[in-house]
């Protein structure tokens, strides 16, 4: 089972870039801002205000998507460009947070081996 990885906002609330493809296309609860949600997983770049969220908020929600990526070896996670849209950050910022993401990621061209 292929699972996509979307950038969210705590509250939920699904109504731009990925995470409203998430929504329409990959089953996402509307209310659900991280974790396993339909055939998806929502990782929060944005607070429940829709601010941005510090680097440092945003990787410890990477870190719990890998070890849940980790611990389902038997699904595949469809990364997308998380946090480089509507939060703001460059590419730059947000590769080196995916390091560990295990083989069952499919990680964005250019994002795998930095």
């Amino acid at each position: 089972m292929r699972i996509f990885v979307f950038g969210s906002n705590q509250a939920g609330r699904h109504g731009k870039g990925s995470a409203l493809e998430a929504r329409q296309r990959y089953d996402a609860e509307y209310g659900v801002g991280e974790g396993r949600t339909g055939n998806a997983y929502a990782i929060p770049t944005k607070d429940r205000q829709l601010r941005s969220r510090s680097l440092g908020e945003i990787k410890l929600s990477v870190d719990k998507f890998i070890g849940y990526a980790t611990a389902h070896p038997d699904l595949e996670f469809l990364v997308v460009k998380i946090g480089c849209g509507l939060a703001g950050y460059a590419e730059a910022q947000i590769i080196t947070m995916f390091l560990d993401a295990p083989s069952n990621c499919e990680l964005p061209d250019g994002w795998r081996g930095r």
